[in-house]
């Protein structure tokens, strides 16, 4: 079993991996994946371990509760996120504006300002003022002595630990020069790092600030998602009308919904006929006609007109809730490339710890004073980021998954994500796939003398008992024109050949060339076989023993079937199409849409075959299809990807799922992919690049050779850049322009 638990109090990839560590030592524990960004933490077992995992979490020192709903959830953590950044604000005010006072004190009289207090007034009223500007800040920074010196002690340091560590060495030696002074003993107040310490934390808060407010953007398209339901809903009842909360409504509830409302469950249409929106779930922009019977998605919006609707499946388990589901487990797993970074992680922050305690010896061992030594070991201690690190890819499959989302395009984990990119072939089914699925007269031939419309009523007629899918389509179409259809005095179904009937004395036979023959009827061989060519499956009619003419039925291709094979061809993707219709037809639809290789009359196995085929060629491969007969194809490819109004087994074994019937979103998962892919290494590079340089050069390299040294509090400031420049790229994701 897989379970979902929010954890709080994480600040840096140090601290995800401290709780993956800690989990991952429980007995059972098949799998631990903790997410940063979204403060989550995924585990899977063979039995419930719950109170185990949360006791482990809490022990590692953070709070961490199990998600047994992800609607509330999500409402409870977005609740308590706008909470937090309240209060963080007014910190983050009080922090900034002392920072000012205190670097405005502490630097006037190297620049010439104006200042009542300095080192040459009155030393011991300059070192006070300070401090006494330092203790807000300090009060209101105290959540980063809290959890990092709490996290030192349970052998877990973060980045919280090297801001601790790093401003506390300062306050303590500025705190000793000041004792000094007081005492007047020999001490120079230049040596006081107050305010290194003061701007250090503000510059921190401020980096943290902006980084939780671009984190809480990363999220917007899982919230958007959550916001489609209304809050309540109009529910009948035999005592009238009466509103209830969403939450409340149960299978069987009686709902009704007005024009421009949206939909607050699954369920059916009872009375009325409306059309429906759903593009928010499916990606397509053309409205649906629903009518009574039709299926109704809770998070669509009712168009133009009033409906009742029956209740058919409430709170999680509604279609919208399996996508949010979906998309937040999506979010929680990681790309392979992001083991470099997990690996880093897990002993960055002690690494840096000995790096900044190493270039504080070597640097009083060669001479320098005790003050610059320690300037260079905070400055260590701060720039470094485990923070960028720990964000680089999370954030980016958070922003990338939820825009594909939004777009109908469910990619299942990370690995579906970077797989989707390396393909350079795709495997294409026909029917469902390709086509609408729905059989449909395309061609109507009627026999020398005979009026077409005439053909199709008793076409009509002698085909209404029937529920065979081509029946359907014949009796669909003659409605379309306006016919109206009775019924046979007697109906006969031959299987696989066809059905005799009869009507007002008539002797009516329709099926294919097999029935026409067994009954000695002559008909247009010739006219057959060119629709057969065609790519058509023909159904013909005679009258008392005459071929009075045949139609041509086939499954529409979608609109977007040929776009997206080309698009796919741009991408340097070659297409190939599998299916177990007979030849013509398969023929025909490739020549259409644009694909060239084609297997016809191919069998779950001799899909499975071909897919096999393909790799041992070298070739990565992913299976488009919507069956229940794709399922093993989709699950044996190197990505399936799944149709989502197909069977479940399909959308179980594949790791894209596209909502809807749009093919193009095909292209959109590929591309999205690749975007999304590039922004994480982008991200990485950054990360380490930043690291790579800043730790040298805060450690002094550049000093030693006569150059600056960096000073701690542009250390801080650098440091919290880097969250927040990993961040912003990462949501360009929500901008992206997609094939």
């Amino acid at each position: 079993m897989l379970k979902e638990y929010s954890v709080t109090g994480m600040s840096c990839a140090a601290c995800s991996a401290s709780v993956e560590r800690a989990v991952r030592r429980i007995d059972g524990v098949e799998a631990c994946s903790v997410n940063l960004a979204a403060e989550r933490c995924y585990v899977r077992s063979a039995e419930d371990i719950t109170e185990k995992v949360i006791a482990a979490i809490v022990r590692t020192g953070f709070g961490a509760t199990v998600v047994e709903s992800p609607r509330l959830q999500s409402k409870l953590d977005e609740e308590r996120r706008l909470k937090k950044a309240r209060s963080d604000r007014i910190r983050l005010v009080v922090a900034l504006v002392f920072a000012a006072l205190l670097l405005y004190v502490s630097m006037s009289h190297m620049v010439g300002l104006p200042c009542p207090f300095g080192p040459e007034k009155d030393a011991v009223v300059f070192a006070l003022v300070q401090l006494g500007l330092l203790t807000p800040i300090v009060v209101v920074g105290l959540g980063f002595y809290r959890r990092g010196l709490s996290a030192i002690m349970k052998l877990h340091p973060n980045m919280d630990s090297l801001i601790a560590v790093g401003t506390l060495a300062s306050i303590g030696y500025s705190l000793y020069i000041t004792i000094r002074l007081i005492l007047e003993l020999p001490a120079d107040a230049h040596e006081l790092y107050y305010e290194s310490a003061g701007v250090i934390i503000a510059l921190v808060m401020l980096g943290k600030y902006l980084e939780s407010r671009a984190k809480r953007r990363t999220g917007e398209a899982v919230a958007a998602l959550m916001k489609l339901t209304p809050d309540t809903a109009a529910i009948v009842t035999a005592d009238g009308e009466k509103q209830c909360n969403v939450d409340e409504l149960v299978v069987g509830d009686i709902i009704r919904i007005r024009p421009g409302e949206s939909i607050p469950v699954d369920g059916v249409i009872i009375d009325g006929a409306t059309s429906v929106d759903e593009s928010m779930l499916t990606g397509e922009s053309i409205p649906i006609e629903k009518t009574v019977g039709d299926p109704l998605t809770g998070g669509s919006i009712n168009i133009n007109g009033g409906i009742l609707m029956k209740a058919m499946r409430t709170g999680d388990d509604t279609a919208l809730a399996g996508m949010i589901r979906m998309v937040e487990e999506a979010q929680g797993s990681k790309a392979p490339i992001a083991n470099l970074a997990d690996r880093i992680s897990a002993v960055f922050v002690p690494v840096v710890a000995a790096i900044a305690v190493l270039s504080f010896i070597v640097w009083l061992i060669a001479g320098e004073p005790f003050g610059t030594a320690l300037k260079i070991g905070v400055s260590v201690l701060v720039v470094a980021c485990p923070c960028a690190l720990g964000l680089a890819t999370p954030t980016a499959l958070i922003v990338g998954m939820g825009r594909g989302a939004s777009m109908g395009v469910f990619i299942k984990n990370g690995e579906a994500l970077q797989g989707v990119c390396g393909i350079d072939a795709i495997v294409l089914d026909k029917t469902g796939t390709l086509t609408v699925g729905k059989p449909q007269v395309q061609r109507v031939e009627a026999a020398d003398g005979v009026d077409e419309l005439e053909l199709l009523r008793l076409f009509a007629v002698c085909e209404s008992p029937s529920e065979h899918p081509l029946a359907r389509a014949i009796t669909g179409y003659c409605k379309e024109q306006g016919i109206e259809i009775e019924s046979p005095s007697s109906f006969t179904a031959s299987i696989g050949r066809g059905v005799t009937a009869e009507y007002m004395g008539m002797k009516l036979i329709a099926g294919d060339s097999r029935i026409l023959c067994e009954n000695g009827i002559d008909f247009d061989a010739e006219s057959y076989e060119c629709m057969e060519r065609g790519g058509f499956t023909v159904i013909a009619l005679a009258c008392n023993g005459r071929y009075i003419g045949a139609v041509g039925i086939a499954d529409p291709i979608k609109h977007d079937a040929a776009k997206t094979v080309a698009t796919l061809h741009d991408m340097h993707i070659e297409t190939h199409l599998v299916t177990g219709d007979n030849g013509a037809a398969a023929a025909k639809i490739a020549a259409e849409v644009g694909i060239t290789h084609v297997i016809s009359r191919a069998l779950p196995e001799d899909k499975l075959n071909y897919i096999a085929t393909l790799q041992r060629e070298g070739r990565r491969v992913a299976m488009v299809g919507d069956g229940v007969n794709d399922a093993a194809a989709l699950a044996a490819a190197d990505i399936g990807i799944a149709i989502g109004s197909g069977a479940d087994a399909a959308i179980s074994g594949a790791g894209i799922v596209l909502t809807g019937d749009r093919l193009s979103g095909v292209t959109d998962a590929i591309a999205l992919s690749r975007a999304t892919l590039r922004v994480i290494k982008q991200n990485l590079f950054w990360a380490f690049a930043y690291n790579c340089l800043g730790i040298p050069v805060a450690a002094g390299l550049l000093y030693a050779f006569g150059g600056p040294l960096l000073n701690p509090m542009l250390a801080a400031a650098a440091m919290s850049l880097s969250s927040v420049t990993v961040l912003s790229n990462a949501l360009r994701l929500r901008m992206i322009k997609l094939k």
